[in-house]
């Protein structure tokens, strides 16, 4: 079988990638990103595996890049929800114009199926009752959201004119090994990082913002049971079914680490949602349960992850 994965040298391709090549002896993968100094050197070593130096734009021959695959995954996202709305008609442009450049090519190249990463976090906005459901409103209140939920209805459109098939996957919020823990996104792996380099957590607001985790292993494992999957359901909330105060997950960071915690307190910012987690009632019927990794279990191991980053990066410097 032959995959393409556009934005395969982030966190959760990377994530998907491993995965992919370790289960599936017989497939072949086309890997898109901005550079190969962003890949795992063990996946550019991988003879499975042909990586491609990609920028994702509207000039792209997207005809050549995706001609003969089976299966596209777009992961790509030229921006993050907290700085989205700060330039929204470059956000439009970036992402929803040259995606309908990506998805023609899809069609007129016959591609089996096209998975599109779309946002449980920021599509749905601040109206709805949770735990959300994904049939329940969508109101964005970032142009991050607005563009995620403009490409679903662009696979609808596709789906309806001319058969395309696809899945998407309406991800909560994933942490673990491979996010970098720069504080742009993924707060449990951030506020980890700076519990074991005694560095300050950064905390907008009081703590009470609402947010549902799930471990990078798990969110692999739903995407491609989604992925993979023949039924006639096209979209998929994908999250662990709880939701966590921010507060709430740094007293478990540090109940589970046993560090004392340092914390810098900033205003709360409008773009942040104050509840939001999700219902994946319709995931769990048709594969069982998401969650196998406790949020508990999971700090520890993005901890242990860290640790070993941190120990490579000091023994350099020696």
């Amino acid at each position: 079988m032959k995959i393409a994965i556009f934005g395969a040298a982030g966190f959760i391709g990377t994530n998907l990638t491993f995965r992919l090549l370790n289960q599936n002896e017989d497939i072949e993968l086309k890997l898109y990103d901005k550079k190969t100094d962003f890949f795992q050197k063990e996946i550019l070593d991988n003879k499975k595996v042909e990586v491609i130096e990609c920028d994702f734009n509207y000039l792209n021959d997207f005809d050549t890049l995706v001609e003969g695959q089976d299966m596209i995954f777009h992961l790509i996202s030229t921006t993050v929800p907290t700085t989205s709305n700060q330039h929204i008609s470059d956000e439009l442009m970036n992402n929803v114009v040259t995606t309908s450049r990506l998805i023609e090519s899809c069609v007129k190249n016959k591609i089996g199926k096209f998975i599109f990463l779309s946002s449980g976090g920021t599509v749905y906005g601040s109206d709805c009752i949770c735990p959300i459901k994904e049939e329940d409103s969508t109101n964005p209140i970032t142009a991050y959201g607005i563009q995620k939920l403009t490409i679903e209805k662009l696979l609808y459109l596709y789906r309806a004119m001319y058969g395309l098939d696809y899945k998407v996957i309406r991800l909560a919020n994933p942490y673990g090994p491979y996010q970098k823990p720069n504080g742009v996104l993924g707060a449990v792996t951030t506020f980890t990082y700076k519990a074991i380099s005694g560095e300050n957590i950064e905390l907008y607001g009081d703590g009470s913002v609402i947010r549902d985790f799930i471990y990078i292993d798990d969110a692999i494992k739903g995407i491609l049971n989604i992925s993979f999957d023949c039924s006639d359901v096209h979209t998929f909330n994908l999250g662990s079914g709880k939701g966590t105060s921010i507060k709430d997950l740094i007293q478990k960071i540090d109940d589970s680490l046993r560090i004392d915690l340092k914390i810098t307190y900033h205003p709360k910012r409008k773009v942040d949602v104050p509840v939001n987690y999700l219902d994946v009632s319709r995931y769990e019927t048709l594969y069982g349960p998401v969650q196998s990794v406790t949020l508990e279990e999971g700090i520890v191991k993005t901890a242990d992850y860290l640790k070993n980053i941190l120990r490579k990066v000091l023994s350099k410097s020696d």
